[in-house]
């Protein structure tokens, strides 16, 4: 079925080159500096994925974020709601879930685009994209245990394999940003480009794949994401545990601290 963009209202969905091959996929700023997710954000970059992989028409998508960044993770009020409410908590961690495993699973090749600061839910997509480009400028920043949670979401299930175990350990336990130069050392991205560089190659490697053999790039994804799926019980008990911590005490705090813009006091 083909996707209907106007079933998004948190996504920009655009078709590029004559035959609309390559889906443009754009994280909408709503405060017009940097994409977050709110409820129905989350909800629909979880779900997009889906859709990408059901219209036969779509050979490669791209994700990027409008504004002053990638992403901008969730908005508080989606935090809160979260620590408070039960049945939010539930059904965001059904959402986080599908995230991961609906981006791991998507049979088309997926290129990420990403610039400024990149957190949250809109870097899960980007660090477990096919391919991952970077601007030398980005900010990468895991900020769970920041914000009192377990790192959960992606951490788990692609870090390590991506940049190992050590780096992985240090970043995620102690939120430091990377930036895309030092991402591309470390191995956590497949590029990083000058920033006004950084569309242009996402496009391009995005028309390569999506003119390639599509048989022959699917199953390839496929057959190296069983890495990924070999990793799926540390993602599912990292995931668990991050979502323990909405329900205790230290998330409080690190709402609190945040909303003051000040470090937390754990």
């Amino acid at each position: 079925m083909p996707i209907d963009p106007s079933r998004y209202a948190t996504l920009a969905l655009t078709r590029r080159g004559a035959d609309g091959a390559v889906l443009d996929i754009q994280m909408r700023a709503k405060n017009g500096k940097l994409p977050t997710a709110g409820h129905d954000g989350h909800r629909e970059l979880a779900q997009v994925w889906r859709d990408v992989n059901d219209d036969d028409s779509v050979r490669c998508a791209v994700l990027r974020g409008e504004g002053l960044g990638f992403s901008g993770g969730g908005d508080l009020e989606l935090v809160a709601d979260m620590a408070n409410d039960f049945e939010v908590r539930t059904r965001v961690w059904k959402e986080a879930r599908d995230l991961v495993y609906n981006v791991i699973n998507c049979d088309k090749p997926i290129v990420s685009a990403l610039h400024g600061p990149a957190v949250g839910a809109g870097l899960v997509a980007g660090l477990l994209a096919d391919i991952s480009i970077a601007a030398r400028s980005a900010k990468i920043v895991d900020g769970h245990t920041r914000l009192g949670v377990a790192a959960g979401d992606h951490a788990a299930i692609v870090w390590p394999l991506l940049c190992g175990m050590a780096k992985a350990k240090y970043y995620l336990m102690l939120c430091d940003p990377v930036t895309g130069e030092e991402a591309e050392r470390i191995g956590l991205v497949s590029l990083a480009v000058e920033d006004d560089r950084l569309l242009d190659k996402a496009y391009e490697v995005a028309d390569r794949l999506a003119a390639g053999s599509q048989s022959a790039i699917r199953w390839t994804k496929y057959s190296l994401n069983n890495w990924l799926r070999m990793a799926g019980p540390s993602f599912d008990t990292s995931l668990a545990l991050e979502f323990m911590g909405f329900g205790g005490p230290d998330v409080r705090e690190g709402i609190a601290s945040l909303k003051e813009r000040r470090a937390p006091r754990f």
